[in-house]
């Protein structure tokens, strides 16, 4: 751990003295060398261990642009959705097989003389991982909507591919303006066996009325591990919503983060976890609310097999001038072996009267009456236990609102689950 720090704070010193950013970076890099690595020794990190991913031996050098090989062409050109397509591969910009759609105003971190105004000032910096990332960071989006017509979704696709392990931030920013949508579907695949660590932060900005939906997909090889931190602020009216689906990656840890500063905000997360073999996915969500007749709506479904591990934390603080909140999460999860297992949290910080707050989380198996039923009716076992299982996500797969991005997902979960069944 000591040579993975010691070797970071080389290459900062080495790389950014003249970068446009080197006063805001040299501020956040001090930060976490006080702070150090994230152990379990942390309440936030008590459930979650990434020793080997400190222990790692990384390429720290700048990424070089990446050519995109057949594989990648194919993946993007088999997406269904119309709409814009950025690719980036190891963490840079492929314009050769990017597109994008009029409306859209995009821009990358790299060589950047002049950022959004609120960039830097929705992140919290008492999180060492995030001090890191802002410190080292030179990939990443910018993406505003302001005056456009309604945009077909936003395609993001982050492929990952070395002969050496890569240690690899990514900083984006997001801001919609008053009144204005955005559908965003960000994808990251691996396509080696290298025991990567990617951690992706990005910033969110909605002003009144704004709307952002946003799809996770994270399906990722075996060796990697998958930071993805997000930092809303949500003004009055809008609605921001983010479904996770995470389904293949040694590690992966999701930190949502949403602040309601004004009235009749509401905030949606929805997730849908399978994991096998040592697979670790950790669920953090905050949400802050700070004004009245505000809403947050939280469904988290788990499904953990062979030996892997999962854990949620969520916790939901009402302000004392935040009256009338409606706040809902709940967590479920389904263990098919004796050895998976689950560390699940909610928190709820209350300091208002007049709310309607909630959560509850249930740890349990399939059902083996229901089972038993579906067998003995002539379904095959394995086949009978993906119905059970693909209906226990079905809350959240009904919310997904692209009949193509709903089917991919389903394909998916039908290969996780070992059969050839169609779910559509």
């Amino acid at each position: 751990m000591a040579d993975l720090k010691n070797q970071i704070e080389n290459y900062f010193k080495t790389n950014f003295q003249s970068d446009s950013l080197s006063i805001q970076r040299e501020k956040y890099f001090e930060k976490f060398l006080s702070q150090g690595f994230p152990t379990p020794k942390l309440e936030e990190w008590k459930y979650t261990s990434m020793r080997k991913w400190w222990s790692q031996e990384y390429e720290l050098a700048k990424v070089d642009e990446v050519k995109a090989n057949e594989q990648i062409k194919k993946i993007v050109k088999d997406s269904q959705l119309s709409g814009s397509k950025l690719v980036f591969i190891n963490g840079v910009f492929s314009e050769e097989i990017s597109e994008i759609q009029r409306g859209l105003n995009i821009l990358f971190l790299q060589n950047q003389p002049k950022l959004p105004k609120k960039f830097g000032q929705i992140l919290k910096e008492d999180e060492a991982l995030v001090n890191l990332n802002a410190a080292l960071a030179t990939q990443g989006y910018l993406i505003s909507v302001e005056k456009a017509s309604k945009l077909n979704p936003v395609e993001i696709f982050h492929f990952y591919e070395s002969e050496k392990p890569i240690f690899l931030n990514l900083r984006n920013f997001i801001e919609i303006k008053k009144s204005q949508e955005l559908a965003l579907i960000e994808t990251h695949i691996s396509l080696s066996n290298q025991p990567n660590f990617i951690h992706q932060l990005t910033e969110v900005d909605l002003e009144e009325n704004a709307k952002l939906d946003v799809y996770k997909i994270q399906n990722n090889e075996k060796g990697s591990a998958l930071v993805d931190s997000v930092f809303c602020n949500q003004q009055r009216d809008s609605l921001a919503k983010v479904h996770t689906f995470s389904m293949a990656g040694e590690m992966i840890r999701n930190n949502l983060n949403f602040r309601q500063n004004g009235e009749n905000c509401n905030s949606v997360m929805q997730a849908i976890t399978l994991g096998k073999e040592q697979q670790h996915v950790d669920h953090h969500t905050l949400v802050e609310h700070t004004a009245p007749n505000c809403e947050s709506h939280e469904l988290y479904r788990t499904i953990l097999d062979d030996e892997s591990t999962g854990v949620f934390n969520g916790k939901i603080i009402v302000d004392a001038n935040a009256q009338k909140i409606d706040a809902f999460q709940q967590n479920n999860n389904i263990l098919l072996s004796p050895k998976a297992s689950v560390d699940t949290k909610p928190q709820l910080e209350i300091f208002a009267d007049d709310v309607k707050c909630s959560h509850g989380c249930t740890v349990g198996q399939l059902d083996r009456d229901a089972l038993f039923y579906m067998e003995s009716r002539g379904i095959p076992k394995k086949e009978a236990q993906a119905y059970l299982l693909f209906a226990f996500c079905a809350d959240v797969l009904s919310e997904v609102e692209y009949e193509p991005l709903k089917n991919h997902i389903s394909a998916i979960l039908a290969k996780k689950l070992n059969v050839e069944m169609d779910f559509h």
